[in-house]
């Protein structure tokens, strides 16, 4: 399934370059920057130029049934690419996605392998379901497919409980996360609740999703330790409906569910304040939309967190995070977004890119 953007000229961008706030012309070269006059360039558009975009919880492939088929994922990945998340971290799909990677079209993709779930404690078709005994056996599977990351599932609804659990016991975990290091990839976790989080952040897990069962005690480990939050907050809006969902069966989980929503504002300002390090995830896929990074932005925002840290982590701080170059420096790969506004004033602006750029080629334009 390999194809490429169609061959670029030699592009010229005017306008200002974040993060370092300066008016410069940028030009693409082969597919790199550069800040040198390139002679007979096509100017491709003008405003604030920002590091492409990263969704930092998505889920390429999946769907609320499970897995989809290749032409799904490449709409999913084009949804994605055209509202200028040019850099995604997969967080688990059912179905092999590292085709991505021979389409210079489609974001560049850290995939995660497929979730790693207690059996018959996650989504039906989403995960391999696996009993404590062989979880570190898993783990060691999902590292070798994936890019350097795997993920758990960290709690879900016990039945026998009736409430949030942690899917597996703290040795079982330790055991996992030291496995997966031992390949030499990063482990995150599904959170919903507080009683998981102990066990994760004591083995050294690297990043938490969701996080909503977050107190005190674990911001300052995860602040020492440099644990990632991704808060996914588009999808802990749903906690509501997940409490009702559940109500006549387990009550104890749905009080758990409200508890949790009605905290969650609260919980994230903590972790920014503790000095966490924050990052934007959709949760596209499955009960989540993909193309809508810009939401997951307005939506922190809105829970209070300040315009100019949610900016840097959905651009240039969540590209360094992950390996990638964080600024337009001389030389850097041409992934990047003109917008027609300064984001740091007008937010809207994210959601109306005025040119795409990937791998120095232009792959959407806003008509």
């Amino acid at each position: 399934m390999t194809r490429s953007p169609a061959p670029s000229p030699v592009l010229r961008v005017r306008g200002v370059v974040l993060p370092e706030d300066e008016a410069r012309d940028l030009y693409v070269v082969e597919g790199r920057v550069t800040y040198e006059p390139q002679p007979g360039a096509t100017t491709v558009a003008q405003g604030w130029v920002v590091p492409g975009f990263v969704d930092a919880h998505n889920h390429l492939g999946l769907e609320d049934g499970g897995g989809v088929p290749p032409e799904e994922v490449e709409a999913q990945a084009l949804l994605d690419r055209d509202a200028g998340a040019l850099l995604l971290r997969d967080c688990g799909s059912p179905v092999d996605t590292s085709w991505v990677h021979e389409r210079d079209d489609l974001p560049r993709l850290i995939r995660a392998g497929r979730h790693i779930a207690r059996t018959q404690r996650y989504i039906r078709g989403y995960a391999q379901e696996v009993e404590p005994a062989d979880l570190v056996a898993a783990v060691r599977e999902q590292a070798r497919a994936g890019d350097g990351w795997v993920k758990l599932v960290g709690d879900w609804i016990s039945r026998e409980e009736g409430d949030l659990a942690p899917s597996f016991p703290v040795p079982a975990v330790a055991a996992a996360i030291g496995a997966a290091h031992a390949e030499g990839a990063k482990v995150t976790a599904h959170c919903f609740g507080t009683e998981v989080l102990d066990g994760l952040l004591a083995a050294g897990i690297d990043c938490i999703e969701h996080g909503t069962g977050l107190q005190e005690r674990h911001l300052d480990t995860m602040s020492r330790a440099g644990v990632a939050l991704v808060p996914t907050v588009l999808q802990t809006r749903k906690f509501p409906g997940f409490a009702d969902a559940g109500r006549a069966k387990f009550p104890a989980y749905a009080a758990t569910m409200e508890q949790l929503f009605a905290r969650r504002r609260e919980t994230l300002l903590a972790a920014h304040e503790a000095g966490v390090e924050l990052f934007v995830g959709t949760d596209g896929g499955g009960s989540g939309r993909h193309g809508c990074l810009v939401e997951e932005v307005v939506a922190m925002v809105d829970l209070g967190l300040p315009v100019a840290d949610v900016l840097a982590a959905v651009s240039w701080r969540g590209r360094e995070w992950l390996g990638w170059n964080p600024t337009l420096a001389e030389g850097a790969p041409a992934d990047f977004v003109v917008l027609d506004a300064d984001p740091r004033r007008d937010l809207a602006t994210l959601g109306r890119p005025a040119c795409v750029v990937l791998r120095g080629a232009v792959v959407a334009t806003r008509v």
